[in-house]
C-alpha cells in the first residue's frame, strides 16, 4: 500500500525535525555550560583553600589530599587553579607543593602550562632556588614542557631581580645544564634580549647584541624586540634612530614595526604622526592590523579628540575585523580622558551586548575616570556591579580603590573591598593593607587593623616594615602586647622560608 504524504505533512515533520534537533543542541549547550559552571566552582574552593591554609605552620600535602578526590585531578584541572592561585598572588611555595602533588597521580599528565605558571609564581616572589630545581626536575623527567616562554619567565625575573651577570650566566645555564640537547639559535637569543628590553635596560640589551649578534644572527623579531625596548623608555629619538638602523640593515618593516612607532608617537602627543605612519603602512602595501587601530584610539584619547576615536572604533567593523576587548578599552579610556565617563560606562553595556567581557582595564579605566569626576556614588555603583558579578580586579585598582575609600573616609567600603578579595580566595597587596592598616589605625580601630594584618601573614604574605611599626606603636598604646607578640611571631617564622624583600 503507498501512502501518499501531504505538503502540510512534510511541513510539520520538517518543523518536529528541526524542534528536536534545536532542543538536542539546547540541552547540550546547557550541560556543557552546568559542567563548566561546577568546575568553576570546584577551581574557586581549592584556590581558596590553597590560599587559606596557614603556612608555614602546617604542611600543605595532608590538606590537599583530603579535599582533592584523585577522581577530580586532570591537566586541565591542574592549569586552571595554578592560574588561579597565580591572579591571586597565592605564595609561591603553596602553588610550588600543589604543582608537585598533581604530579604524583599518573593519570594526570604534565603540561607546558603548568609548568610555566608555577615557574612564574615562584620567580615573581623570588624563589629562586626553588625555581631552578623545578626546571632541573623538569629536565630530568619532561624534557619536553620546557618551552621558550619558561626561558622567557625565568630570565625576565633574574634580569628584574638580579644583576646583568647573573642573567648571563642563567642563559649559560639553561643552555648547556637545562634545555641539553637542543641547539640555542635566534629565538633563543631574541628571548634574552626581551629579558633585559622589558625591564627597560637597553643598555645591556644593546650589549649582548654587540656581543653575540655574530653567533646568533638577528631576524626581524630580534629587530622589533629592540625597537620595542626603545620605545618602552619613552625615548622617540632612541626608536627613529634604531629603526633607521634596522632600515640600514635591511630589515624589512612589518605591522609590528609600524605599531611600535605609532605607539611611541602616541604616547609623545604626536597623534598626527602616528597617523600619517597608519596612512603610510597601506602605502606600501602592510595592512593595519586590529592593534594598530587599538593603538591609535588610545592615541586619540591622548590628543582629546573624542571624534577620531569613534572614527578609527567605527573604523574596525568597516575594514572586516571584529572589535575585541582591548578595542573596547582603548575607546572607554579615550571617553575617559576626554570627561565622557558616562558615555564610557554606556560601552559597558554595549560590551555585554556583544558578547564580550569586562576584564581589569575596563573596571580600572573607568573606576579612574569616576574618582576623577568627583562623585563617590558612581564608584560605589560601579563597584557593586563589579562584585555583582563576583569579579576580582588587578592589584592597581585594588590598591586605588582602597586609597580612594581610605580618603574618603569610607572605612567600611575599605574592609568590604578587603573582605571580598580575602573571601575570593585573593591575598591582597602589600600597599592595600598599609592604606586600610593606616586608615582604621587613625579612627581607632585596631583591633580591625590586627585581623587584617594577621590574614596577610596567615597565607604566607610579608607585611612591610612600616605597617608592622605603626601596629605596634598603636597595640602598645592599647595595652595589646599579646597581639603584637603573634604578629611578631607570625613575622619571624615567614621570613624563615620567604625570600628577602627587595627594598
Amino acid at each position: 500500500m503507498i501512502f501518499s504524504v501531504r505538503p502540510r505533512d512534510v511541513r510539520h515533520l520538517t518543523n518536529f525535525h528541526q524542534n528536536a534537533i534545536w532542543i538536542r543542541t539546547a540541552f547540550r549547550s546547557f550541560c556543557q555550560s552546568h559542567l563548566l559552571q561546577e568546575a568553576k566552582i570546584e577551581i574557586d574552593k581549592i584556590t581558596r583553600i590553597i590560599n587559606d591554609h596557614p603556612f608555614p605552620d602546617t604542611p600543605l600535602y595532608p590538606t590537599l589530599l583530603c579535599h582533592i578526590p584523585s577522581h577530580t585531578l586532570s591537566s586541565a584541572f591542574v592549569e586552571n587553579v595554578l592560574g588561579s592561585l597565580f591572579v591571586a598572588h597565592t605564595n609561591g611555595l603553596k602553588a610550588y607543593e600543589f604543582y608537585k602533588f598533581s604530579l604524583q597521580f599518573s593519570h594526570v599528565h604534565p603540561t607546558s602550562d603548568a609548568f610555566e605558571k608555577t615557574l612564574h609564581i615562584l620567580t615573581r616572589m623570588r624563589y629562586f632556588d626553588k625555581a631552578w630545581e623545578l626546571m632541573e626536575e623538569i629536565a630530568k623527567r619532561n624534557p619536553s614542557l620546557l618551552t621558550l616562554k619558561a626561558m622567557s619567565i625565568m630570565l625576565s625575573r633574574i634580569a628584574k631581580f638580579q644583576t646583568y651577570e647573573a642573567t648571563l650566566k642563567a642563559f649559560e645555564k639553561m643552555e648547556k645544564h637545562i634545555f641539553v640537547g637542543r641547539k640555542f639559535g635566534t629565538n633563543e637569543f631574541n628571548v634574552l634580549l626581551r629579558a633585559f628590553c622589558t625591564q627597560r635596560q637597553m643598555k645591556e640589551a644593546k650589549s649582548i647584541f654587540k656581543k653575540m649578534h655574530a653567533r646568533f644572527p638577528p631576524n626581524s623579531r630580534t629587530m622589533n624586540i629592540l625597537l620595542l625596548g626603545f620605545k618602552e623608555t619613552s625615548n622617540l629619538s632612541a626608536v627613529e634612530l634604531f629603526y633607521h638602523e634596522m632600515v640600514r640593515r635591511r630589515f624589512k618593516p612589518n605591522a609590528v614595526t609600524y605599531n611600535i612607532r605609532i605607539d611611541a608617537y602616541c604616547k609623545k602627543g604626536s597623534f598626527g604622526d602616528g597617523l600619517r605612519l597608519f596612512q603610510e603602512m597601506e602605502r606600501v602595501n602592510c595592512l593595519p592590523t586590529l592593534e594598530t587601530i587599538t593603538t591609535l584610539i588610545h592615541g586619540a584619547g591622548l590628543a582629546r579628540n573624542t571624534t577620531r576615536a569613534w572614527q578609527l572604533f567605527n573604523e574596525i567593523s568597516a575594514r572586516n575585523l571584529c572589535p575585541d576587548i582591548a578595542a573596547y578599552n582603548a575607546l572607554i579610556s579615550s571617553l575617559v580622558k576626554c570627561g565622557e565617563v558616562q558615555s564610557a560606562i554606556l560601552l559597558m553595556d554595549e560590551m555585554e551586548d556583544e558578547h564580550i567581557g569586562h576584564d581589569g582595564m575596563t573596571y580600572h579605566t573607568l573606576f579612574y575616570g569616576l574618582m576623577r569626576s568627583g562623585g563617590i556614588e558612581g564608584v560605589c555603583d560601579l563597584y557593586d556591579r563589579m562584585t555583582n558579578k563576583h569579579f576580582v580586579p588587578k592589584t592597581q585598582t585594588v590598591v586605588m580603590l582602597m586609597k580612594f575609600f581610605c580618603q574618603s573616609c569610607r572605612l567600611d567600603l575599605g574592609l568590604n573591598l578587603w573582605e571580598y578579595v580575602v573571601g575570593r580566595g585573593f591575598c591582597p597587596h602589600d600597599h592595600a593593607l598599609a592604606l586600610l592598616v593606616t586608615g582604621l589605625c587613625s579612627h581607632g580601630r585596631t583591633e580591625e587593623a590586627f585581623e587584617c594584618s594577621k590574614q596577610m601573614l596567615s597565607r604566607g604574605r610579608n607585611v612591610s616594615s612600616a605597617v608592622f611599626q605603626m601596629l605596634e606603636r598603636f597595640l602598645l598604646q592599647a595595652g595589646e602586647e599579646e597581639k603584637l607578640r603573634v604578629l611578631d611571631d607570625m613575622t619571624k617564622r615567614l621570613q624563615r622560608v620567604n625570600p628577602p624583600s627587595p627594598h
